[in-house]
Formats: structure tokens, C-alpha cells, sequence
């Protein structure tokens, strides 16, 4: 059992927008290199499964975290997608990383792909909102990172979009 899950769900999310920016200034100062993963989840039908986050930058984005020291990318991104989703993903695949800079580190981020077809449940402490989109109809405002990954996923699958180094 995570620590987390004592604290009372409207605390924590009161309390992690603070956190976050406590986080985003010190990782400026500390310039330590992280690592991260973002999944592209899809259903049957091709939509596309994004979130909003009840902290950080707002807007519309993928699923995903920070990889604990010694973590699998992989393994990360599967333990994200449950701790904030509630999916139980049968496996992920791999489509590349992209190498960026976050809160003034350099920061590594691994990009997944997954289908599912189960129904989100969002944790209502990180994550308050998950739904699927149509490809050609998402949400407005889609935060900036989410953006490139979503070109970086189009530019692998061939469909003409730029390809993030």
C-alpha cells in the first residue's frame, strides 16, 4: 500500500499542485538528468486516451510518470497507467524516447504504445478527467509535451508528421 493512500483524496490533490512546484524548482537547481514515460493508448476503434492532471501544466495529456531509480521504463509505464487509471495493460511497446529538457534538467522520456479497451477510472488525486478521443477530433487545449509526443507517435507510424530527436 502506498503512503499516499492514508492522506484523504481532496488533501492530497489540494496538496500537489504546491508539490509540484516545490519539485519544478528543484530540479532547476539541481540539473539532475530523469527519466519518464508517456503511453499512447488507443482502443479498437483507434481513439486516443488522454487525461487532465490535477496539477502541473494544464490541458489534455498522455498517461504517464517519472521511472523510480533502478525502474524499467516499461514496468514504469505499466504502474503508471494503473495507479492513475485503474487499466491493467497486457504489455507495452517501445516506439522511442525523446531526449528534452523539464524544470531545467535534461530528461529523458520514454514513448509507449498500448490498446485498451477497458473504461478509465481516474485516481480523482493526480488524475480527475480520462476519456477517448477520435484521432482527428482531440480536446483543446493539448499541453505542449503531449503535442510532441503525438507528433513523434505519427512521424514513427509513417503518416508524414515530423519525427522528435
Amino acid at each position: 500500500m502506498k503512503l499516499t493512500a492514508l492522506i484523504p483524496a481532496a488533501l492530497h490533490r489540494a496538496a500537489l499542485p504546491l508539490a509540484h512546484k516545490v519539485r519544478h524548482r528543484w530540479r532547476g537547481l539541481m540539473k539532475h538528468p530523469l527519466a519518464g514515460c508517456s503511453v499512447i493508448i488507443t482502443d479498437f476503434n483507434g481513439n486516443l486516451l488522454l487525461l487532465r492532471h490535477s496539477y502541473g501544466p494544464q490541458g489534455w495529456a498522455l498517461p504517464g510518470g517519472g521511472l523510480s531509480k533502478g525502474e524499467d521504463a516499461s514496468e514504469a509505464a505499466l504502474r503508471e497507467v494503473h495507479e492513475e487509471l485503474g487499466l491493467e495493460l497486457s504489455a507495452v511497446t517501445l516506439i522511442g524516447t525523446i531526449d528534452e529538457v523539464i524544470s531545467g534538467a535534461p530528461h529523458t522520456a520514454y514513448l509507449f504504445t498500448a490498446v485498451c479497451d477497458d473504461h478509465p477510472k481516474p485516481d480523482q488525486r493526480e488524475v480527475l478527467e480520462a476519456r477517448f478521443f477520435p484521432l482527428h477530433s482531440l480536446p483543446e487545449p493539448l499541453n505542449e509535451r503531449t503535442r510532441a509526443r503525438l507528433e513523434f507517435w505519427r512521424g514513427q507510424k509513417g503518416d508524414g508528421s515530423a519525427v522528435a530527436d
